[in-house]
Formats: C-alpha cells, structure tokens, sequence
C-alpha cells in the first residue's frame, strides 16, 4: 500500500475496493457489521475500513474496536477524539485519511458522464464554459476532480453535504488551495483517480466537538 504523506501529520491512501480485501487484513469487528448488507455495500464498508485501520496502525494508532458516526457522518474513533479520520467509496475505490490533532476530509472520485447543469452549478461561468469545450471523457476526469475537492473539504468541517459543496471556489487543474480556515490539495501526482484530501485545525470544524 502506498501511503500519501499530504502535509504534516496528515496521510491518506487509495485502493481498489478488491485489492483491500485481497492484501490486507480484516478486523472481526468490521466482518460482524456487515451481516445483512448487500454484497457490493459490504464490500466497500470493509475495505475503506480496513485502509483506515491500516492508515491508523501505520502512524503509532492502532484500533480494531469501533469507528463511531457524529452528525452529519462525521466519523471519528471512541477514545482517540483527537484524531481526525476520513473514509470515501467511489465505483470500486476507497480512500481513507488519518490526521493526529486535525480534522480531515478525503474523497475518491471515479469520473462519470455529468450534465451541464451539474457543472454549472459547482463551477464558475468560466470554469464550466472551459470544461464543455473539452472532450467527454476528459471534462468527466476534470470535473471529478474538481468535486473530489469540494467534498473533501466539506468533510473535514464536518457538515458533509449540508456545507454546500458546490459552493466551495475550486479550479479546474487547480493544485491546492484554501476555504474558509481549511487547506485543500488534489493529489494530481500520486493518484491514477480523482484524490482529493482537506485538513482544518481541530476546533475549526462547525458545528461540532471532539469532547464526547
């Protein structure tokens, strides 16, 4: 597994769902969980799972118990609160981020065909005049990494879908960047997907804390 040092204290990763759950191991407890779901919703539970359990053993954190949920799915680890942890699936990837002491936010996304409405509304005029004139397959692959960012950033403050992603100012072929108090970077030269990950101090994220 390849592990993606993003800035300080921040790491993520990406994997094909089937080489996760070929490679590495699985912890019991996320076998239990799945008892019940749907093959291919299984499947990604446990890998992104087991990447970030991978991820936590790697920096000094071991954890086989529970992965808890806040509001908003926010998920964080019962007795490390001050461990910002992220995971994403997208059509047979999985992501994970671990962040000792910030909150962090990672997204996966496999390119799809997306209409024009759907740019417009998560680009500027310019942005989204620029990726219509590109080929199809192509304008798929910007935009995915266009929203990749935009989610990976409302994940680290926690709000998810309800932090308007689409509202978050990125550039297609933008590197990096910042919102608000969160630091964004597309990670372009590591990842053959999409890979997009967001990092904030702890304190920073809205509407939530760390002393449950």
């Amino acid at each position: 597994m390849t592990t993606i040092e993003v800035s300080t204290d921040v790491v993520c990763a990406a994997r094909r769902t089937h080489r996760v759950l070929a490679d590495l191991s699985v912890a019991a407890s996320d076998r239990a969980a799945v008892t019940g779901m749907p093959p291919w919703r299984a499947e990604e539970y446990l890998a992104a799972r087991t990447l970030l359990r991978t991820l936590l053993a790697e920096t000094g954190r071991p954890h086989d118990g529970p992965i808890a949920y806040r509001e908003f799915g926010r998920p964080w680890i019962p007795g490390l609160p001050g461990v910002g942890i992220s995971l994403s699936h997208s059509a047979g990837w999985v992501a994970a981020a671990v962040s000792p002491g910030r909150a962090v936010g990672v997204d996966v996304q496999a390119p799809v065909e997306v209409s024009a409405e759907v740019i417009a509304r998560c680009c500027s005029a310019a942005d989204a005049a620029g990726l219509a004139a590109l080929p199809e397959d192509v304008r798929a692959l910007e935009f995915a990494w266009v929203w990749s960012t935009q989610e990976a950033c409302v994940k680290a403050t926690g709000e998810g879908l309800g932090g308007l992603p689409w509202t978050v100012p990125v550039a297609p072929g933008q590197p990096g960047g910042s919102w608000n108090e969160v630091e964004w970077v597309a990670l372009r030269e590591h990842s053959a997907v999409p890979l997009s990950c967001a990092f904030t101090e702890l304190g920073h994220e809205r509407g939530e804390t760390d002393d449950e």
